[in-house]
C-alpha cells in the first residue's frame, strides 16, 4: 500500500522514477503530490506561439494544420514537417525519419521541446508529443482545465500527469492517501479551509478557476503554518537560553565613545540604543534584526551596543561581508576610540581595550598575535571576515555578536559564531536593505526587528538621473563632464562596472559582479547577441586616457591583495585618487564623505538593492551627491522603467517593496537561495500578508498550549520534515 513516503520507483519504475530524481527533484509519493502545474490549458484558447522566444522548454497546446513528409535531398531517409497552432500563432515541428502516428490535421495534442529557430519561423526538432484523441483519453480531454507541470528533458507534462494518476486514482484514492492532514482541523475551520486531501485532487484535476484558487488557498496555509511554527518554536527556544547580562555601566567605555562622536545621536539612533542596550542587560539572549536606510547610522548604534559589552567584561565580534569593510570598521572603530582602543599599547588607555581586525588574508605572524589576543580577551571589539568563523578562532567570553550586511551570510555562519561563545551571546543583525512586512514575518521571524529610518543632519542628498545611452548618446559625455566639474570643485567620484576585466566572464555573484538574487529580471543575464559586461579594467583606461585624462584615476576590485585594496581606499579617502573605478566591493560600508559622484555602468544589469546600495556611498557628508544609471536599455523597456523608479526614490523601503515585485519568489524564499529544495511553491511574500499573518498567530496559539505540537502530530511531522530539509539555512536570508 502506497504511503506519503513511498519512493517513486515502486511507482512508476526504476527508470523513470531516476530521471524525476535527477531532473525534478522528486523522489517520494509526497514530492509527487506536491509538483503542481505551472499553468492550466484550454481546448479553444489562443495559445500565445508568438510570445515563445528561441532556447525556451516550453509546453503548448495546439492543433495540426498541416503535416507535410518527403525525402531528404542529400541523405536516405525522409523529413516530417508539422505545423500547428492555436489563435494567431504557429510553429514547425520537425521529425527526421519518424513522426508520431497520431498526428493527423485536426488533432489537438500537447507539444514539449527547446524552441528554435530555421528561416525566421520557430519550431521544435523531434519534440515530445502528447496527442488528445478524445476516445482514448476522454476523461482528460473532457476536463475543462489541462494541468501544464514543470518539466524536463527525459520527464513531460504528461509522464508527471499519468503518474500522478497511478499515485492518486479517483478522490477516494487521494483522501486514503492524505488522511494525514498538517493543518489541525480547528484551524481549518476557522479559515475555511478545505481539506488537505480534497485541495490536492483539485489542484490537479481542478474544472473551474476557482477550483485553482480555493486549492491555492489551502495549500498556501499549509507553507505558512509549517513555516510560522517553525520560527516562532525557534523563538521559544531562544527564550529558554540561559546567557549573560551586560548591563550598561556609568563611565566605562560606552560613555567614552559618546564622548567622542564627532556629531550628535538622531532621535532614531537614541531610541534604537536605548532598546538594545535594555536587552543587552538582560540575561535571556538577544535576537534582533537592525534594518536601516542607507547612511542611517547603523555601524555607530552597533559599536555604542559592543562597548556595553566590553564595559560588563565580554568581547564583541563585528561579522562583515568583505576584507574592504572589515579594514575600514576596524580602522574607524579604532579611531573613534583613540588611545580606549590601543590598550597595552605605549599610548594606549589602560581603563581601554583592544581593537582587533582578523581576516583570511593576515600573514602567519599577524594571524598569530590576533588570535591571541582574542582569546586572552585583551581584544574586546574583534572585527573579521569569514576568518571568524574557522575552527582555532577562540574567545575568551563572547558577547555579543553584531552580523553586518546579513544577506551576505546565512543562518548556519551566524550560528557557528554564536556558538564560539561559552554562554549564547547576544545577537544583532544588520541590514541596509529594508524588509517588507511579509519578508520580516516570513524570512525573519526569529528575530525581533528594530528599524532606523532618520538620516543623520547635515547630509547633503542625493539625486539620481538615468543615462539611456542608446538613445541620448551625448547624455554619457555630459555625465563625465558633471564629473570633472565635481573634482575641480574639490569632490570625488566613483565609476562602478559589473565585472573586472582581463578576459573575466564572471560578471555575477559575489563581492564582483551583481548578486543574482538582488532583483536583476531574468531578461538581465548575458545571452550570445548581447555584448559582454564592462569592465573596470577597460572602462578605466578607456576614461584616464579620454573624458576624464588628466584627473587621477585608480581601480579597485576583488582581484587585488587585501594590501592593495587597503592601499587604494586609504589612498581614496585621504584624496590621493580623484576617481576611483570599482566593482561592487564597494557596495557596502565604505564611507568616504567627500566623494559625490557615482557612476554606474550597465545599471540595468545590477538589481533594485544593489543600486540603492551603490548610490548610498555618494553624498555621506555636507555636500549634495549624483548618481547616474548608464544603461543600454531602451527607456520603454521594462528594464528602463525599473531604473527610472530607481531613479525616482531614495525611500530604501518603497525600492524593498519594488525588489520584492521584480524579484522571483523562489530567490527569496526557494532554492535559487540556498541551492536546496525549500518546500515553498505557491506562498507569496507579495501578495499573502494576510494569510501570512493569520498563519503566525495561529502558530504561536498552537504552541502556547499546555501540549503544544504533541496535540497535533501530523503538523509535528511537517515541521520536522522542514527542518530535516535545511530550512535553517534560507529562512533569513532575502
Amino acid at each position: 500500500m502506497l504511503d506519503l513516503g513511498t519512493p517513486l520507483a515502486k511507482v512508476v519504475g526504476t527508470r523513470t522514477a531516476k530521471a524525476m530524481a535527477e531532473e525534478l527533484s522528486l523522489h517520494t509519493v509526497r514530492d509527487l503530490v506536491r509538483h503542481y502545474p505551472s499553468r492550466y490549458a484550454r481546448r479553444g484558447e489562443m495559445t500565445r506561439f508568438t510570445d515563445l522566444e528561441v532556447g525556451d522548454r516550453v509546453t503548448v497546446l495546439g492543433q495540426v494544420r498541416k503535416v507535410d513528409t518527403r525525402p531528404m535531398r542529400n541523405r536516405r531517409g525522409s523529413l516530417t514537417e508539422v505545423t500547428v497552432g492555436d489563435g494567431d500563432g504557429s510553429m514547425r515541428l520537425v521529425f527526421f525519419n519518424h513522426r508520431h502516428a497520431r498526428l493527423a490535421v485536426g488533432a489537438w495534442g500537447l507539444f514539449a521541446g527547446t524552441v528554435s529557430s530555421w528561416h525566421g519561423q520557430l519550431q521544435f526538432s523531434h519534440p515530445d508529443c502528447q496527442v488528445l484523441d478524445e476516445a482514448t483519453d476522454a476523461e482528460e480531454w473532457a476536463t475543462a482545465m489541462l494541468p501544464i507541470y514543470p518539466a524536463s528533458k527525459s520527464v513531460s507534462s504528461w509522464v508527471v500527469q499519468k503518474s500522478l494518476k497511478l499515485v492518486l486514482g479517483d478522490p477516494a484514492g487521494a483522501e486514503q492517501l492524505l488522511a494525514a492532514d498538517p493543518v489541525p482541523a480547528e484551524v481549518r475551520a476557522r479559515h475555511g479551509l478545505m481539506s488537505l486531501a480534497r485541495a490536492i485532487w483539485l489542484k490537479h484535476h481542478p474544472e473551474t478557476p476557482e477550483d485553482v484558487e480555493q486549492a491555492d488557498e489551502r495549500l498556501k496555509w499549509d507553507e505558512a503554518l509549517v513555516l510560522q511554527v517553525t520560527l516562532a518554536a525557534r523563538r521559544r527556544a531562544a527564550a529558554l537560553e540561559p546567557g549573560i547580562a551586560r548591563p550598561r555601566r556609568a563611565g566605562g567605555l560606552a560613555d567614552a565613545v559618546d564622548a567622542a562622536l564627532p556629531f550628535a545621536l538622531t532621535d532614531g539612533q537614541r531610541e534604537v540604543g536605548e532598546a538594545l542596550a535594555a536587552e543587552i542587560g538582560r540575561e535571556q539572549p538577544m535576537h534582533r534584526l537592525l534594518q536601516g536606510e542607507v547612511g542611517s547610522g547603523k555601524t555607530v548604534v552597533a559599536l555604542r551596543a559592543m562597548a556595553q559589552v566590553v564595559d560588563a567584561g565580554g568581547q564583541a565580534a563585528l561579522l562583515a561581508p568583505t576584507e574592504v569593510l572589515a579594514a575600514q570598521h576596524a580602522r574607524g572603530i579604532g579611531a573613534l576610540l583613540g588611545p580606549l582602543g590601543r590598550a597595552g599599547e605605549i599610548d594606549g588607555d589602560p581603563d581601554g581595550t583592544r581593537v582587533t581586525l582578523l581576516t583570511g588574508s593576515l600573514r602567519a605572524a599577524a594571524r598569530r598575535a590576533a588570535l591571541a589576543e582574542v582569546a586572552d580577551g585583551s581584544a574586546g571589539i574583534v572585527v573579521g571576515t569569514h576568518a571568524l568563523l574557522s575552527e582555532g578562532v577562540e574567545f575568551a567570553d563572547l558577547g555579543l555578536v553584531v552580523v553586518d550586511e546579513q544577506h551576505r551570510f546565512g543562518v548556519e555562519q551566524r550560528d557557528r559564531l554564536r556558538a564560539k561563545g561559552a554562554r549564547p551571546p547576544h545577537v544583532l543583525v544588520m541590514t541596509a536593505t529594508p524588509i517588507p512586512r511579509t519578508v520580516a514575518m516570513t524570512v525573519y521571524g526569529d528575530l525581533e526587528t528594530l528599524t532606523l529610518r532618520q538620516l543623520p543632519a547635515g547630509r547633503g542628498g542625493v539625486s539620481s538621473s538615468v543615462v539611456p545611452v542608446a538613445e541620448k548618446p551625448a547624455w554619457l559625455d555630459r555625465a563625465w563632464a558633471r564629473v570633472r566639474e565635481e573634482v575641480a570643485a574639490g569632490r570625488q567620484a566613483y565609476v562602478v562596472c559589473p565585472r573586472i576585466g582581463d578576459d573575466d566572464k564572471d560578471a555575477t555573484g559575489g563581492p564582483d559582479g551583481p548578486d543574482p538574487g538582488d532583483g536583476a529580471p531574468p531578461e538581465t543575464a548575458q545571452t550570445s547577441d548581447r555584448r559582454p559586461p564592462l569592465a573596470v579594467l577597460d572602462v578605466a583606461e578607456a576614461l584616464a586616457s579620454g573624458p576624464l585624462s588628466g584627473l587621477r584615476v585608480e581601480v579597485l576590485h576583488g582581484r587585488l591583495t587585501p594590501e592593495e585594496k587597503d592601499a587604494r581606499m586609504r589612498a581614496f579617502a585621504t584624496r590621493e585618487v580623484d576617481v576611483l573605478v570599482a566593482t561592487t566591493v564597494i557596495e557596502v560600508g565604505v564611507d568616504v564623505p567627500n566623494a559625490t559622484v557615482m557612476v554606474v555602468m550597465d545599471a540595468d544589469r545590477f538589481g533594485v538593492s544593489q543600486l540603492h546600495q551603490l548610490r548610498g556611498r555618494v553624498a555621506r557628508g555636507r555636500h549634495p551627491g549624483l548618481c547616474l544609471l548608464v544603461s543600454e536599455a531602451p527607456t520603454s523597456s521594462s528594464t528602463g522603467t525599473r531604473l527610472a523608479q530607481v531613479a525616482s526614490t531614495t525611500d530604501g523601503f518603497e525600492l524593498a517593496r519594488l525588489d520584492l515585485e521584480t524579484r522571483r519568489e523562489g530567490d527569496v524564499l526557494g532554492a535559487a537561495q540556498s541551492g536546496r529544495r525549500s518546500g515553498v511553491k505557491l506562498l507569496s511574500l507579495l501578495h499573502d500578508e494576510e494569510l501570512i499573518a493569520a498563519a503566525r498567530t495561529e502558530a504561536a496559539a498552537l504552541l502556547g498550549t499546555d501540549q503544544g505540537l504533541a496535540a497535533h502530530p501530523e503538523l509535528a511531522a511537517a515541521v520536522a520534515a522542514l527542518d530535516a530539509g535545511d530550512a535553517a539555512d534560507w529562512l533569513e536570508r532575502a
